[in-house]
């Protein structure tokens, strides 16, 4: 079951939202799952909410209440998941259910009602490559089931199966991230060229960017039909870019490095894109960049920009709920961390995308927010919020290491956000 509108309504309308009773699947009480520095497994406490909503169970998330609490019911079960997972969790009684929902109501806070676990995806070619998706490794760490899907199953019509989707590395304009600039020769470039290569002849495309732009278009169309897409690093700055080339080459070739049509950054359709407006393409073969969104254009030494620290932006529960469950943490401020897109500039983004976090003073912003149709995008620049500089082959994260990692908080929050229920609205 999706909850659409209440996340278009969340995003769009005007109206303040009508207080929230005490929910009637539950007696008063139950057990709380602080998310504050008292927690000692954060990334954890969201597979233990996600999983009593997979047995059907429901759930409350207390926005800006103890760090972005959860109110699950006080069942053995529950309990014992848990205690099994390392995860802080207090019994709360009737006076102290009342305590809890009066400050809610006198606070800038808010609960929301968790009613099904949705169905998640991950877009991955079908053998893994040589580095680690953030994404997968905090669904895996969290407990949280997933299925992988790439070009055929995307082609095939199988997105609206699925509630919510994940992108990380995929170059989709086509360009396999520039790669053959320092990897050239390398057995897993050449494994992936030919595997990409091998899909477009398949699906009757004359080459792999035609192949992206069609799978790059039936992922706006996901969106556009109610679905919610969380993209991160290359994948958000691509997808646009490969929406707004319809009819242009953007592509410079992987073979040759031959250069662009030097004519396609003004020839490209924004209106097409979800996120971004007027970005130069890179012209140069032999810079490993795609376009100027990227505020910290980290492969061009030139232009690379030194890594900050990126803040959160405070939304009122009450009134912008969706934005709210987006930036749940117990950090406003968190260390920056670059990828193959570490930001996106402020300029670049289109009129009414809602920033979620920034830099302060800089020109880019760090993490985005909008609606297309009957769904939402949220874009996440960076690679691995715990590996500042992660390089092709280091070894993967241990987020055993990190339990409570703030960077990775953000991509948990996007993974409960479609469980959450409609709520009513003012007029």
């Amino acid at each position: 079951m999706r909850r659409r509108e209440f996340l278009r309504a969340g995003a769009v309308a005007a109206g303040l939202p009508r207080a929230m009773p005490a929910l009637l699947w539950r007696r008063a009480g139950g057990l709380l799952v602080p998310m504050d520095d008292s927690q000692a497994q954060h990334l954890k406490a969201y597979g233990v909410a996600w999983r009593v909503l997979d047995r059907g169970g429901r759930a409350e998330w207390l926005l800006n209440y103890r760090g972005g609490a959860f109110l699950l019911p006080a069942e053995a079960e529950v309990e014992r998941d848990a205690a099994l997972a390392g995860v802080t969790a207090e019994r709360v009684d009737g006076a102290g259910d009342s305590a809890i929902r009066a400050t809610i109501a006198e606070s800038n806070a808010d609960a929301i009602p968790l009613e099904k676990a949705p169905k998640m995806a991950v877009y991955v070619p079908p053998n893994a490559a040589p580095w680690d998706d953030a994404v997968t490794m905090a669904l895996e760490y969290a407990g949280i089931r997933y299925e992988k899907l790439w070009d055929d199953e995307v082609l095939a019509g199988r997105l609206p199966s699925f509630d919510w989707l994940h992108l990380h590395h995929e170059d989709f304009t086509g360009q396999f991230s520039k790669f053959f600039l320092t990897y050239a020769g390398a057995p897993w470039l050449q494994e992936m060229v030919q595997r990409n290569e091998e899909t477009a002849r398949r699906h009757g495309f004359p080459h792999v960017p035609a192949l992206k732009r069609a799978v790059a278009r039936a992922l706006a169309g996901y969106v556009e039909q109610g679905g919610f897409l969380f993209a991160m690093c290359t994948a958000t700055e691509t997808l646009d870019l490969a929406l707004a080339s319809e009819g242009v080459d953007i592509a410079a070739s992987y073979a040759d490095r031959t250069p662009m049509d030097p004519d396609a950054s003004a020839r490209l359709a924004w209106g097409r894109a979800l996120a971004f407006h007027g970005a130069e393409l890179e012209p140069s073969p032999t810079v490993a960049q795609f376009s100027d969104i990227d505020g910290h254009q980290v492969n061009a030494p030139a232009r690379r920009q030194p890594l900050g620290a990126f803040e959160l932006f405070g939304f009122a529960a009450k009134i912008d709920p969706v934005p709210t469950m987006l930036v749940q943490n117990h950090r406003q401020v968190i260390p920056d961390f670059y990828g193959l897109t570490t930001s996106f500039r402020r300029d670049r983004l289109q009129p009414g995308v809602t920033v979620l976090a920034e830099e302060s003073g800089a020109p880019w912003v760090k993490y985005v927010h909008g609606t297309r149709g009957k769904g939402t995008w949220t874009f996440y620049g960076g690679h691995d919020p715990e590996d500042p500089q992660h390089a092709i082959g280091d070894a993967p994260t241990d987020l055993s290491t990190h339990p409570s990692s703030p960077g990775y908080r953000l991509i948990l929050n996007n993974v409960l956000f479609p469980a959450a229920k409609k709520k009513e609205l003012k007029t």
